[in-house]
């Protein structure tokens, strides 16, 4: 077999099963182990497959986002960890941006004593909240509302923040992978391509049970992010993937 139809195997086997163990797949299709390694690695640079500890299986595709309020019940003690671990990131007079999202509101939840920040977002949870628990200085991107995630999207968002100057953005996202993040939402495309636009800094800042999942818009290569900040519970195995890409995992 040439590369294209082993990894159409590949992709035909995983419809049939939910993983597949790498030494399962050299003796079905009767290849190396680093033969197979290199076809998941085009798979998983594709965004179709995802690696698992000693195997493969297909990415998650997901349509709709749960709900703002929904989502601050999910992996709350990831989030959390998460969002301490961020926040001792943030260097003395700076200017960051929070993306919308439970994992940046728990990094908020950190900068009740930085009255030197200069802190943008385009959430209004996380704007509530500094507004009512920090000085520092603070910008709402505005912008049409997403009811349903509780921020602001669309050009009108992305507008302001290509007027910024910002030194560190903390990006979030419901879906991501070897390629990048994604999303439903083609209007937040416009403001994940903003941000990462304006930031001398990125950091992808999302818990592991996000990874693998894809959405139906590509937002943002994940060479775009020096950083991707996740939870213990993400695959070891994976986390060379991402360093040949130049982005550094750091699980915590």
């Amino acid at each position: 077999m040439i590369p294209a139809e082993r990894q159409r195997a590949i992709l035909a086997l995983l419809g049939n099963q939910q993983v597949i163990s790498i030494n399962e797949l050299t003796q079905q299709l009767d290849v190396s182990h680093m033969t197979i390694r290199r076809d998941i690695a085009k798979l998983e640079a594709d965004g179709r497959v995802m690696s698992v500890s000693g195997g493969v299986q297909l990415t998650e595709s997901i349509h709709i986002e749960l709900p703002h309020d929904d989502k601050m019940t999910q992996q709350r003690e990831e989030k959390v960890k998460i969002g301490l671990y961020a926040a001792e990131l943030i260097r003395p007079h700076t200017t960051i941006y929070l993306d919308a999202g439970t994992t940046s509101l728990e990094i908020a939840h950190q900068l009740t004593q930085r009255s030197d920040l200069t802190v943008i977002t385009n959430d209004f949870a996380i704007a509530a909240y500094l507004m009512a628990n920090s000085d520092c200085v603070l910008y709402h991107t505005g912008g049409k509302v997403d009811r349903h995630n509780q921020s602001c999207i669309g050009e009108k968002a992305a507008n302001l923040l290509r007027e910024m100057n910002i030194d560190l953005a903390f990006v979030s996202t419901s879906s991501w992978n070897l390629r990048g993040i994604s999303t439903p939402s083609e209007e937040k495309v416009l403001v994940k391509k903003a941000i990462v636009a304006a930031a001398q800094h990125n950091y992808l800042v999302s818990d592991s049970s996000k990874y693998g999942r894809v959405a139906t818009f590509h937002a943002v290569d994940i060479s775009s992010f020096d950083k991707v900040i996740t939870d213990k519970y993400f695959p070891k195995s994976c986390i060379q993937d991402f360093a040949e890409r130049g982005v550094e995992v750091i699980a915590v």
